[in-house]
């Protein structure tokens, strides 16, 4: 694998995760900004929001194994 996929591949999961906590984070800190937002809507961001997070951080163990595994290549 060539050093720039691998760092775009980890670069995209550490921004999902990043998005993934933001949300939980809002959703958690501030239910009251999602104001005309019905409760069932509310239950399904967070349960996107946590399943983006499991998978990008599945994403990046699978890389981190990946490059342990294989060699990374340069250009």
């Amino acid at each position: 694998m060539k050093t720039e996929l691998y760092n775009m591949l980890k670069t995209s999961a550490e921004a999902d995760i990043s998005k993934a906590e933001l949300t939980l984070g809002l959703l958690s800190d501030y239910p009251a900004g999602i104001g005309d937002h019905s409760t069932g809507d509310f239950y399904k961001n967070a349960e996107e929001a946590l399943s983006m997070l499991a998978d990008a951080r599945d994403r990046l163990e699978a890389l981190e194994r990946y490059r342990k595994e294989h060699t990374l290549l340069e250009d």
